[in-house]
């Protein structure tokens, strides 16, 4: 389109700009039928509707405790769950909802001990099986690591998508550790740290490219007349709605995966219980993204050498933290390379 084009269009496109982000609230997300399995405080385990389970051994998806598990399901026609179900799986979600402040006492041993087990065990209940996939992506990858750290024989599969696990070097462990910042001077002041400010922190990662580089290529999409809003919307919902983060789980994620780097190190101990990486002994699929900011490839390998497992497979493929997931290439890229892999290790 040739600049005088771009000048008669461009008021039109203004319009439709403006249309496109006002209304992104309104964008269809997690529309895959499920129904409810198990729920406990703000916690829900989903089971999706199937007439096609062809593998035994279930799915159990965990998300992280920042953002929303509809990223698993972001939309129909490019949804990590709609093709999971299409290759013949049994699906669930582990969905940790929206806690407030009344959730403030929530730290990292309710999700690991109490939540993650019990989600397993309602999982496996419903199921009629006696071993499970646990699939977790960012925090909750690691929560899942940490599960399998302490000894779960009924995990049968391990699949860890972009887990921070080694935090040395990465920014967030260059912020948090600085002198001038103190998680319990957060807290005191927010018994659950709103989602917004996680947020704002959050992007400050890459100022430019979240609130700038963004936008400016979803203005150069509408002025070519490209359709957009499909593909805009429900990402724009999906990073907009973030939970708060229970205060007492974010003291103890800051200061013991990025302050004193715990896990990694043999010294994390839930309940009086090491957490120890050595102890995992499943069948372990570690996905890393070249890009990733928010979880380095670099902090993720040193699992492959602490690990127990005979079965170790590494995937490291282009994209960042979530478009590796959630990206438009996802769906003919690494969605079959994990359905692939999970066949593999799902029969009776």
């Amino acid at each position: 389109m040739n600049a005088l084009a771009q000048l008669v269009r461009a008021p039109r496109a203004a319009l439709e700009f403006a249309n496109v982000v006002l209304t992104a609230p309104d964008a269809v997300t997690a529309a895959t039928p499920r129904d409810v399995v198990w729920t406990y405080r703000t916690t829900t385990l989903y089971r999706y509707r199937s007439d096609h389970r062809v593998h035994a051994v279930p799915v159990l998806l965990v998300f992280a405790l920042i953002n929303r598990p509809d990223v698993f399901d972001l939309r129909p026609g490019n949804s990590f769950v709609e093709h999971l179900l299409e290759e013949g799986f049994d699906v669930y979600l582990l969905d940790w909802g929206v806690p407030d402040d009344e959730d403030a006492d929530r730290g990292l041993d309710g999700y690991v001990c109490d939540e993650l087990a019990w989600g397993i065990r309602e999982t496996l209940r419903c199921s009629g099986q006696d071993e499970v996939t646990l699939l977790g992506w960012c925090i909750g990858a690691t929560l899942c690591a940490m599960h399998c750290a302490l000894g779960s024989p009924e995990v049968r599969n391990l699949v860890l998508l972009t887990a921070p696990i080694d935090t040395r070097g990465s920014l967030y462990a260059r912020w948090i550790g600085h002198d001038g910042f103190d998680p319990e001077l957060v807290t005191d002041g927010w018994p659950s740290v709103p989602g917004p400010a996680i947020d704002a922190a959050n992007k400050l990662m890459k100022p430019v490219a979240n609130h700038w580089t963004t936008y400016r290529r979803l203005w150069q999409d509408v002025l070519a007349g490209r359709p957009v809003r499909e593909t805009w919307q429900p990402m724009a919902r999906w990073v907009a709605d973030t939970p708060p983060f229970p205060g007492r789980a974010y003291r103890e994620w800051l200061t013991w995966m990025y302050r004193e780097n715990r896990l990694v190190r043999g010294r994390l101990r839930l309940r009086g219980r090491r957490v120890d990486l050595r102890r995992i002994d499943q069948n372990l699929l570690v996905v890393t993204a070249a890009g990733d900011h928010i979880a380095p490839r670099a902090g993720t390998l040193p699992i492959l050498d602490l690990v127990a497992s005979e079965d170790v497979t590494h995937f490291d493929r282009p994209g960042g933290h979530i478009g590796l997931m959630a990206g438009s290439k996802a769906r003919h890229e690494i969605w079959p390379e994990l359905a692939a892999w999970l066949r593999e290790r799902s029969g009776r």
